[in-house]
């Protein structure tokens, strides 16, 4: 049966050329910086977010929180937005591993916080209130549709936190998408923030792996706690490899999936039972609700005709990705309109 899957970017597959370059990688040891192949991600990384270094990490979400162990100290506190990835999906690991609060802040329908309310929320030094040590934005923002951050509106926050001499993060887990919505470097959108978190594993590509790209100084510390959290590891160089080639391969066909996210939306509205605002398509995530009364029985049948991403919540999001193609979204949406009709047929 076909299977048409797109329940996350995250069920790509290596491509051919990533394979081939995993099973040639020149590895080392990447605990004693030997692994030369590694290295040359790192370096690629880095360039690529106009930033001075980076360190190769198992996932984006050990990224953002060794980010926040090497700019916060026990005790204090991150700004985040309260939809923020880091915030409703990290499982609280700042909190759990580095005694680390969040404070989140209202964000608006595009992910942004109020650059004056950011500034009020800004707490230094005293006695009586934890320490604000970062804030943090996403971009892609997952929970606000994909939204893109503008260079332009990175920079002003950045500007906030800087005058109070408090660093700016970046959750950069799409951030290529947005690179490439937006048509603006990745180093563009991040120039101003402190540091920045990539993974090669959604669109990109790549079995696994992130980044997280910052000055010397703060990957020196990263380095450090990904040695705490029991990441450092040995040949990296097998899966630095797949990155290397999703970095200097992959970013652009990124278009391709932002076209098959607006195709499938489009192809949504009108059919019974669900609610879609193709207008809050941004990048690649498509969500959209199912008013119908029993969305695991749609969920269900759906995938009895080989498309995965059905929940039983109201709440949908489908994935457009590598390895999905223009005509795959075509059957997705035959067997979109046919399940749909045909529940409401009964």
């Amino acid at each position: 049966m076909r299977v048409i899957d797109l329940w996350s970017d995250t069920a790509t597959v290596p491509t051919p050329e990533m394979r081939r370059a995993m099973a040639e990688a020149d590895v080392g040891d990447d605990g004693r910086g030997e692994d030369l192949t590694t290295k040359r991600l790192e370096a690629l990384a880095a360039d690529m977010t106009g930033k001075d270094a980076a360190v190769f990490v198992a996932s984006c979400t050990m990224a953002n929180l060794i980010a926040i162990l090497a700019h916060c100290r026990r005790g204090d506190e991150v700004l985040v937005g309260e939809q923020s990835h880091i915030f409703r999906s990290e499982d609280g690991g700042a909190s759990a591993l580095g005694a680390v609060s969040y404070r989140t802040l209202k964000e608006d329908e595009l992910g942004r916080l109020d650059p004056d309310e950011l500034e009020a929320a800004l707490t230094p030094d005293g006695l009586h209130h934890a320490r604000t040590a970062m804030a943090a934005l996403e971009n892609t923002h997952n929970l606000r549709a994909g939204a893109a951050l503008t260079a332009e509106y990175t920079s002003a926050a950045a500007d906030v936190a800087h005058r109070r001499n408090i660093p700016l993060h970046v959750d950069g887990a799409r951030l290529f998408n947005a690179a490439v919505r937006l048509g603006t470097p990745a180093s563009e959108l991040v120039e101003d923030a402190d540091s920045v978190a990539v993974s090669l594993s959604k669109g990109l590509g790549a079995p696994t792996g992130a980044l997280l790209c910052g000055s010397n100084e703060l990957v020196d510390a990263a380095r450090r706690y990904r040695k705490t959290l029991g990441g450092e590891m040995r040949k990296t160089g097998v899966v630095a490899a797949a990155g290397i080639v999703a970095l200097e391969t992959m970013v652009e066909r990124l278009a391709e999936d932002h076209s098959n996210a607006r195709k499938l939306a489009l192809g949504r509205t009108g059919v019974p039972g669900i609610s879609i605002d193709p207008d809050r398509v941004h990048t690649n995530l498509v969500y959209f609700d199912v008013t119908a009364d029993d969305p695991a029985e749609l969920a269900r049948r759906l995938e009895e005709r080989g498309v995965k991403g059905g929940t039983a919540q109201r709440r949908w999001r489908f994935v457009p990705h590598h390895g999905i193609s223009a005509d795959d979204i075509d059957y997705a949406l035959d067997a979109i309109d046919t399940t749909f009709r045909q529940y409401h047929s009964r």
